[in-house]
């Protein structure tokens, strides 16, 4: 039996391609490779390159920064089409599916090895409650996880397209600011590396990535950057545990994606995070009851995607 596997995250900024194998020791990955998503025209081309003059994997599946229905998919920031029928005709693949990153990143957390999940926030966890996976990046993505009575099943969502809620005086001019210029503003307009240089530029900054800011922030030499980066985690935060209440989130709440990873390199970084987190008024108790982990896995989705090809695998 062909037990090949090929899995990927694609998302705006960049695309995380694999092989691995699947057997009684689990997923192993055999290759993988990282490719810029907006310099090629779509997913085939990079396949082709990526495939090429290797074995044909049995299942695959990928996930990707926008909604899905399983089959297709017209990626958010990418002028992308994926067909998981085309692709399967294609590349003689039996079985690929599509999913949303944020799902896939959530099926990907029993994978992760423990020294990539930092403890921002010990909370009071309780067995099988709901649990919120988020991460902030070239724009927001969003999952829950449920317990279904049988085992933990995910709810993808676009939650980063809700609208933004200021909560200081500050952010309201910020919101003001970016609603001149939108006519909308969502949470990912400000939560996301594009927003983060949006914050930068509104305080009078000029930095044109998120890079630039973020760096500039942690090693002191911005002023206006280390400003900018306490709005972001403080709107962060903020939305954050507005989602930990709607879901009743006491499994935990998981902070993905590189952003997070490199602005939250250890605990004491994250205080604007947590307060704006807890920062719920007569839900404060409650809001301090959900605990918050940072993932630092970068291969988060990835490894989503191959669980789900290997689901895919056996049950045919």
């Amino acid at each position: 039996m062909n037990t090949l596997l090929l899995g990927g995250d694609i998302g705006g900024t960049k695309t995380l391609l694999a092989l691995a194998s699947v057997g009684g020791a689990g997923i192993a990955i055999l290759h993988e490779q990282r490719y810029a998503s907006c310099e090629h025209e779509g997913l085939a081309p990079l396949l082709d390159d990526f495939l090429a003059g290797g074995p044909i994997p049995a299942a695959a599946c990928f996930g990707v920064a926008g909604p899905t229905d399983g089959q297709t998919a017209d990626l958010t920031y990418l002028p992308w089409r994926l067909s998981a029928s085309a692709l399967e005709r294609r590349f003689g693949i039996r079985h690929v599916g599509l999913v949303n990153d944020f799902a896939a990143a959530a099926h990907g957390l029993p994978l992760v090895a423990p020294q990539h999940v930092v403890p921002l926030q010990a909370g009071q966890p309780l067995a099988r409650a709901p649990r919120v996976i988020l991460g902030a990046g070239t724009g927001l993505g969003v999952a829950g996880m449920v317990w279904n009575g049988e085992r933990s099943q995910v709810i993808p969502g676009e939650g980063g397209h809700m609208g933004f809620s200021p909560q200081t005086p500050e952010q309201l001019k910020l919101a003001e600011a970016l609603l001149a210029q939108t006519g909308r503003v969502s949470v990912e307009d400000v939560v996301s590396g594009p927003g983060l240089v949006r914050i930068h530029r509104f305080l009078g900054g000029r930095a044109d990535s998120p890079a630039g800011v973020g760096a500039a922030a942690l090693d002191g030499s911005d002023p206006l950057a280390r400003r900018a980066l306490g709005l972001w985690l403080e709107a962060y935060g903020a939305f954050a545990g507005d989602l930990a209440l709607q879901w009743l989130a006491r499994g935990g709440v998981y902070l993905a994606g590189g952003m997070a990873a490199k602005l939250l390199p250890d605990g004491a970084g994250a205080a604007p995070f947590v307060a704006a987190f807890n920062a719920k008024r007569e839900h404060r108790p409650l809001a301090e009851a959900m605990p918050i982990h940072l993932v630092t896995e970068e291969r988060l989705g990835l490894l989503g995607a191959l669980a789900l090809a290997a689901a895919r695998l056996q049950t045919g």
